[in-house]
């Protein structure tokens, strides 16, 4: 059984245990979700990939992250505009790392 694996979702990496808790940019759906674009497992790097390598986890929720505020200001102008942001999360609890 692999320690950990380093898998791309969402144009991003991420380092997975089993049992880990992550908070990835929003996929759509419920349940079980497949990674298949694994990089490593342990010390086996792929090229890109690892052919027949993935990572099993199971979406616990739909979420968002806390708000991000955007001030943009220009001196002596009176010019002030403030944004807010909050990203779209899904939470997933890792359950197997096959490879």
């Amino acid at each position: 059984m692999a320690n950990y694996a380093i898998f791309q979702t969402g144009g991003k990496q991420y380092r997975a245990k089993v049992g880990d808790i992550l908070k990835l940019e929003k996929i759509k759906g419920e349940g079980k979700i497949e990674f298949d674009q694994v990089l490593m497992i342990d010390d086996k790097l792929g090229a890109p990939n690892i052919d027949g390598a993935k990572v099993t986890g199971e979406i616990v929720e739909q979420t968002r992250a806390d708000k991000i505020l955007v001030f943009k200001k220009k001196r002596r102008h009176n010019y002030r505009r403030t944004k807010g942001h909050r990203q779209q999360l899904t939470v997933v609890k890792i359950t197997e790392i096959k490879g």
